[in-house]
């Protein structure tokens, strides 16, 4: 829009507006008196009513129309005149159309084929002259020349115009056709009769307007200053490099700043690990490689942009193919195989759920640390493995800080570098053997690593950035629970992996031990078989374990015996049975048939649970003269003693009835005697209350001369009064006792209920189990 000069207006007759008008639809578009606007149309409707105004030489008024889908015409508008008209060879008519003066529509008198109707003109409201009214003109006038200033579409001839128009009302119409605002806020402008009412409303809105073209002026600058800052870096930094082309002055020190930048650029790194990168990147090329802090420095930048912080691999979720991938390393170990299993089902379902924590536990040679290998080939992802056992310092865990010569990350940040990818399998090995001294406490700051809801921003004091751990998939080992603090062991879920049967064993040894050692030691299945025999025998006769690592050092010692011969030129192909065994393992070590062994009075099997499985032990009494005191040897803890006190209290109640049958007055008996309990293997130290129900079925023997069958073997704790309490460790007890020979085990009630489902079902089969809830029960079972 443009405006006719004020002092041509005041020389010019006032138009006269007649009372039938042709009306144009303007759309949201409002024109105000004085103005100029150019109009370009092709309608047939609007062409037609622009042709006859300028064939009559005839007025037109423009009106603006309502929001809505009615498209209303507003009651005020304005009156104008077609100022030139042009048409182009496409059929588009160009006018301009010049304000007259504000007219109201009375009424519409046709639509087609254009809008006519009648009109009045409208005249402003007399204005006094007013230090106010002055005052606001002068406003109105200084921001529209900011606003000028400020807006790049607006010449600045604009803000020049604006101040040379000394009539209020024609200068509040000018800049309100000139600023950027609402359609509705134009047309309230244009009704606006009373000249201050107007030019108040139209400084708030020039007020708001002002405000959006300071702030985008002020950001516009912002990221101008930033993009100037970033392109003259970048220039300077490339002019550096060509000058110091040009002089041969590119020393290793700048190519080495060049380098580190380039790997930072690669790395993705996380934004807070970004920008200490950047910042610590700015401090080492500002440094003299002769500073101490150089190396430091380099050494740090190396960590971060070497860490897989966005690498990571891709997880098989094929079912099928983890499942035989576990088959294959692995027999039996059903929980741990399904536990993955199911960890796979659930990551096909949620990508993005956390890694688990999860537990082995059992006696050693189970496979733990195996399967956690196995569990990584089945999901396709990198394995580390980080013995615990002996690490006494937090620091190895956490890393040192760079304060100190020689810092380091911890072990896990520099195995997880070593790994190459965020999301291995890491196995934390022996986690019950992490000890704590003056230098702090590894289990503590493994609180945080094993933590799902934490370990997504682990700090490392080397590092001082978070560093995500969320994906990684941690197992640790362990062969007993109890050292691991109850914190820690909150954190992970537990899964036993118990000792094998003697079936068990045989079925690992023939797919999985003999093949391995065969090719290990350079043998085929042509040159050296074992059979189901043989195996038996070594398992029962020259191992004493829960797992399976002696059973594999023995057939390895065959197989080198074997490889030997084979070296020196023996061709025959040679089977190991178990008569030959003593030629290649030498004499029997141990000796489980103790179901052979006769009865004795005061000796009973019992039933023990050790870290690396379960066991069986003699517990023996005996009467001797002396003056009633209690003898307990065998290395005995606090609790066994307190066991034996208890069984010899009920012993001496459930014989006093009967020593008074014998003797018709027994009152000095126990006086006269000592009674001595002795278990064997005295160098190791034993404790428990597992041991009280064989202590009191010992010491009745021993009192009333009744002999104990030796087929026997029991466990559990008593009470003075004679009840038989529950004990742990039942799984490795049985397997004990049916690799000993019994063939009878009396367990408390409750662990028969409860425990009896993790035994082997072919260990069920064949041996019978008797349950107890009081002492009486056991007396009568194991006693002639």
């Amino acid at each position: 829009m443009v405006s006719v000069n004020a002092q041509e207006k005041e020389t010019e007759e006032k138009p006269v507006i007649p009372e039938e008008m042709l009306i144009l639809p303007s759309g949201e578009a409002v024109l105000y008196p004085s103005m100029i606007v150019p109009v370009a149309t092709a309608e047939e409707q609007m062409v037609k009513l622009i042709d006859e105004a300028v064939a009559g030489d005839k007025m037109i008024g423009i009106f603006a129309q309502q929001p809505g889908e009615e498209r209303k015409l507003y009651e005020v508008g304005t009156a104008a005149r077609v100022a030139k008209m042009f048409k182009l060879p496409d059929g588009t008519t160009n006018a301009l159309i010049q304000g007259l003066q504000r007219i109201r529509l009375k009424e519409l008198l046709q639509t087609e084929p254009y809008y006519r109707g009648k009109v009045e003109a409208l005249e402003d409201e007399p204005v006094e002259e007013s230090t106010e009214l002055e005052a606001l003109t002068r406003n109105l006038t200084g921001q529209f020349q900011q606003i000028v200033s400020l807006a790049p579409n607006l010449p600045t001839e604009l803000g020049m115009a604006a101040g040379s128009i000394d009539e209020p009302g024609s200068l509040a119409d000018f800049v309100a056709a000139h600023i950027n605002i609402d359609p509705e806020q134009k047309q309230d402008l244009l009704e606006t009769l009373n000249v201050t009412e107007r030019v108040k409303k139209l400084i708030a809105f020039v007020n708001k307007e002002l405000e959006i073209l300071e702030l985008g002026s002020k950001i516009q600058s912002q990221m101008k200053q930033t993009m100037d800052k970033a392109q003259r870096e970048y220039y300077l930094r490339e002019q550096l490099k060509a000058i110091q082309k040009e002089l041969g002055e590119a020393d290793e020190r700048t190519m080495e700043i060049n380098e580190l930048r380039e790997a930072l650029d690669k790395a993705k790194l996380p934004p807070e690990a970004q920008q200490a990168a950047e910042r610590e990147l700015d401090r080492l090329a500002k440094m003299p490689p002769a500073a101490a802090e150089y190396t430091v420095s380099r050494t740090y930048l190396e960590w971060l942009t070497t860490l897989p912080w966005s690498v990571s691999t891709t997880d098989c979720t094929d079912l099928e193919q983890a499942q035989r991938v576990l088959d294959e390393d692995h027999y039996d170990l059903e929980k741990v195989k399904e536990r993955i299993l199911e960890y796979l089902a659930v990551r096909q379902l949620n990508p993005d759920m956390k890694g688990p924590i999860l537990c082995f536990v059992g006696p050693p040679g189970t496979g733990k640390t195996s399967v956690g290998k196995s569990i990584a080939r089945a999901l396709e992802r990198k394995f580390i493995r980080l013995s615990l056992g002996g690490i006494r310092d937090e620091a190895e865990i956490r890393g040192h800080r760079r304060t100190y010569v020689g810092a380091l990350p911890g072990r896990i940040i520099q195995w997880i570098h070593q790994a190459g990818s965020n999301n291995p399998v890491f196995m934390l090995d022996e986690i019950d053997k992490v000890g704590m001294d003056f230098r702090g406490d590894p289990t503590a700051a493994l609180l945080e690593v094993l933590d799902p809801e934490q370990n997504f921003s682990f700090s490392d004091h080397y590092l001082d950035v978070p560093f995500d751990l969320s994906k990684v998939m941690f197992i640790t080992t362990a062969n007993v629970i109890d050292p691991i603090p109850p914190a820690l062991k909150d954190r992970m879920e537990i899964l036993e992996l118990p000792g094998y049967t003697e079936l068990q064993k045989l079925n690992i040894a023939k797919p999985y031990l003999i093949p391995r050692q065969l090719k290990e030691n350079g043998l085929t299945e042509k040159q050296l078989v074992f059979t189901d025999d043989a195996i038996l025998a070594i398992v029962r006769d020259y191992t004493r374990e829960a797992g399976v690592r002696n059973l594999e050092r023995e057939i390895g010692s065959i197989c080198r015996k074997r490889a030997r011969k084979v070296a020196q030129g023996a061709k025959r192909k040679t089977t190991i049975t178990a008569k030959k065994l003593q030629e290649y393992l030498g004499p029997q070590k141990y000796h489980y048939e103790v179901a052979e062994r006769g009865d004795e009075v005061g000796i009973v099997t019992g039933l023990a649970w050790t870290p690396v499985g379960g066991d069986i032990l003699f517990i023996e009494a005996a009467l001797v003269p002396g003056r009633g005191n209690l003898i307990l040897t065998g290395h005995l803890g606090d609790v066994m003693q307190e066991s034996g006190k208890a069984a010899l209290t009920y012993a001496r109640t459930y014989e006093q009835q009967q020593l008074k049958r014998r003797r018709k007055d027994s009152k000095g008996f126990y006086e006269t005697n000592d009674i001595h309990i002795h278990i064997p293997a005295g160098a190791i130290p034993k404790d428990g209350p597992s041991a009280g129900v064989t202590m009191a079925v010992a010491l009745v023997s021993a009192v009333t001369g009744r002999p104990v069958r030796q087929d026997v073997a029991m466990t559990g704790e008593i009470t003075l009064r004679g009840k038989v309490l529950p004990v742990g460790g039942i799984r490795d007890k049985v397997l004990a006792a049916h690799r000993a020979g019994i063939r009878t085990i009396l367990l408390p009630k409750e662990n028969i209920e409860r425990d009896l489902e993790e035994v082997p079902q072919q260990v069920k089969d064949e041996v019978k189990f008797v349950p107890l809830q009081r002492i009486d029960q056991a007396l009568e079972t194991a006693l002639k």
